[in-house]
């Protein structure tokens, strides 16, 4: 099993720490649904120290979540080390992430996310200042460069090691990439081979099959999934099952489906309140929806909705004609096989 620290997962997925996406709503389903260790979405250092109202609720926990990493980013250690004191002993996260490796320009042109991948010594300082200031796990998300001239994986992770740093994320592409092209699972190897910590191997894990192919290509300890996961947690959930018995699950029917989509909408609603939460379901529920059958006709009612009701109202009719046009082709059948 996964261990980091101190802290022991019941199996080897990670719910990747996705911004926009993974607030406890959508967390505490991904852990119902199995999921060894969830991630929060990157918050601010500065915003954190700074005392954000907003902010400070990106760092609430639900208890069942647990366990539980909570990442932050910044390019100034001071206030990067204040923030993961926060987090430290006023949070029940269990494990403080650093992230370097965003692509977003705007964290990058302030020194941090997939910045710090050219400087194997800044990586160095900064997570060595961050481990000596709190008691829990640190841990760094990072990926494979900056651009294919810049590669230096092994070298940072190594520089995380000797930081104290007790577990390394890897998303198998470069900052240039950004989400494109395909993931080099090979260097996800060499850095598992490079270092004694947990190395966790992100990047094209978009079904269970291709979990299990990560772990045997790559010899990594986790597996996180990120997009796999969008409107998906049963992805999360048959790979864990995947993993231990080498069965593969079916997927959802549509019921099971709507059904979790509007647990996530009323969570969001009792943590944001509805004007917020059901504008920012939006996104969410198109993924919930891809892959139904004529669920395109539906999607524009969705992108504008604005009231819980309202959605929950479009969703069920939604399945309802889903089922009924299954009775009518059944029947059809039926009457053909007669006729034969």
């Amino acid at each position: 099993m996964l261990k980091i620290g101190d802290i022991e997962m019941k199996n080897q997925v990670v719910l990747a720490p996705m911004a926009g996406v993974c607030n406890p709503a959508f967390r505490l389903i991904a852990k119902e649904f199995g999921t060894g260790l969830v991630c929060a979405e990157m918050v601010s250092g500065k915003a954190i120290v700074h005392g954000n109202q907003r902010t400070r609720e990106m760092l609430f926990v639900d208890e069942r979540e647990k366990p539980l990493s909570l990442q932050i980013f910044g390019g100034d250690r001071d206030s990067l080390v204040e923030a993961a004191k926060v987090v430290d002993q006023q949070t029940n996260a269990d494990i403080i992430d650093i992230n370097m490796g965003c692509p977003a320009p705007k964290v990058t042109k302030i020194d941090a996310g997939a910045r710090w991948l050219l400087d194997p010594q800044k990586i160095y300082e900064m997570v060595s200042a961050v481990v000596d200031a709190v008691d829990k796990p640190v841990t760094v998300k990072m990926r494979t460069g900056w651009d294919s001239d810049h590669i230096y994986a092994v070298e940072n992770a190594q520089a995380v090691e000797r930081a104290g740093g007790q577990a390394v994320s890897l998303h198998g592409r470069t900052r240039e990439q950004l989400y494109t092209g395909h993931a080099d699972w090979s260097i996800i190897k060499q850095v598992k081979e490079s270092v004694s910590i947990p190395v966790i191997g992100n990047g094209d894990v978009v079904t269970p099959e291709d979990a299990r192919r990560m772990l045997d290509e790559t010899g990594c300890d986790g597996v996180m999934i990120g997009r796999g996961a969008l409107g998906n947690p049963w992805m999360l959930y048959r790979t864990i099952e995947y993993l231990k018995s080498g069965e593969l699950l079916p997927e959802p029917a549509a019921e099971e489906k709507i059904r979790i989509a509007i647990l996530h909408m009323d969570r969001l609603i009792a943590l944001r309140g509805e004007f917020v939460a059901v504008r920012e379901m939006r996104k969410h529920l198109a993924w919930y929806l891809k892959g139904l059958k004529g669920s395109a006709r539906i999607k524009d009612e969705i992108m504008e909705g604005t009231k819980r009701d309202e959605m929950v109202g479009i969703l069920e009719d939604f399945v309802a004609n889903l089922n009924q046009r299954a009775e009518m082709e059944a029947e059809e059948i039926g009457v053909e096989a007669v006729a034969q």
